[in-house]
C-alpha cells in the first residue's frame, strides 16, 4: 500500500495517466483510424456505458474508505473508555499496586495520543514497541497483585486490563483495514480506458478533455485521503484520549 499512502501522489499519478490516455486517444483518432459519422452513436453507448461502470467503483470504494474512517472513529473512542474504566477499577487493587497500574496507565495513554498523531512509520513503529512493552508490565503488574483466588473483585480488573489490551488490537487491525491494490487497479483501468474513449470520440482537439481527468482525479485524491489513517489531510484525531488524559492527572500531594 505504499504507493497510496500519499493522497497528493494519487492525485499527480491519477492527473497525468488520464491525461496521457486522453492523449493517446485524440492522436489515435486524428493519425491512424479517424472515427466516421455513423460511428459516434455507437461510441458514445459505448462511453456512457464505461462512464457508469467508473462512477459506480468510485462510489463503492468512497464507500469502503468512509466505513473504515467511521470505524476508526469508534474503536478510539471504546480505546478512552476502556483506559477510564481500568483506571478507576484500579483503586480496587491494593494501594501500592493500584497506584502502579495508574501510573503505567498513564504512560500508556500518552503512547496511544502519540500512536494518533503520529506521521511517519518509523515513528509508529516506536511508538508500537514501546506500547507493547507498557501492554507487558500493565497486565504483570496486575496479575502480580491479585490474590490465587482471584476474587470477583479482581477478575473485575483483570477483565478491564483485557479490555484495555483488546481495544489496541481491534485499533491496530482497523488502522491495516485498507483499501485492496485490486480495487484501486480496477478503478484506474476504467479511467484510463474512459479517457481514452474521450479522447477518442472528440471531434476536435479541446481543452475539455482535461475535465474529467481532473473530475476524477479528484475523486481518486479524496478516497485515498480518507483511506489514509496516517498521511491523509482528513484524520482521526484522538479526542476522546485527550478529554481522558486531563481527568487521569496525578493529582498533587
Amino acid at each position: 500500500m505504499d504507493s497510496f499512502d500519499n493522497p497528493f501522489v494519487v492525485l499527480a499519478l491519477a492527473l497525468l495517466a488520464q491525461w496521457l490516455a486522453a492523449y493517446l486517444g485524440d492522436l489515435f483518432r486524428k493519425t491512424m483510424r479517424p472515427l466516421k459519422e455513423d460511428e459516434h452513436a455507437d461510441l458514445d453507448l459505448v462511453r456512457t456505458a464505461t462512464l457508469t461502470l467508473l462512477g459506480l467503483v468510485i462510489g463503492f470504494s468512497f464507500a469502503m474508505a468512509v466505513s473504515r474512517y467511521d470505524q476508526r472513529k469508534n474503536l478510539e473512542e471504546a480505546e478512552a473508555n476502556a483506559i477510564g474504566t481500568e483506571y478507576v477499577r484500579a483503586d480496587l487493587l491494593p494501594s501500592a499496586d493500584a497506584e502502579k497500574v495508574r501510573e503505567l496507565l498513564r504512560k500508556y495513554l500518552d503512547q496511544r495520543v502519540a500512536f494518533y498523531v503520529a506521521r511517519s512509520r518509523d515513528q509508529s513503529d516506536k511508538i508500537n514497541a514501546e506500547t507493547a512493552k507498557l501492554q507487558a508490565d500493565l497486565w504483570s503488574t496486575v496479575v502480580r497483585a491479585v490474590t490465587p483466588q482471584r476474587t470477583a473483585v479482581e477478575a473485575l480488573v483483570i477483565a478491564g486490563m483485557n479490555d484495555v489490551l483488546n481495544s489496541q488490537g481491534y485499533t491496530q487491525a482497523a488502522w491495516w483495514n485498507r483499501i485492496p491494490v485490486a480495487a484501486w487497479g480496477l478503478m484506474g483501468l476504467i479511467a484510463i480506458s474512459c479517457n481514452l474513449l474521450f479522447g477518442y470520440g472528440e471531434r476536435r482537439t479541446s481543452a475539455l478533455a482535461l475535465v474529467l481527468p481532473l473530475i476524477v482525479s479528484t475523486a481518486f485524491f479524496l478516497i485515498a485521503d480518507i483511506d489514509n489513517p496516517r498521511a491523509g489531510v482528513i484524520r482521526v484525531q484522538p479526542q476522546n484520549l485527550l478529554a481522558l488524559a486531563q481527568t487521569m492527572k496525578p493529582t498533587a500531594p
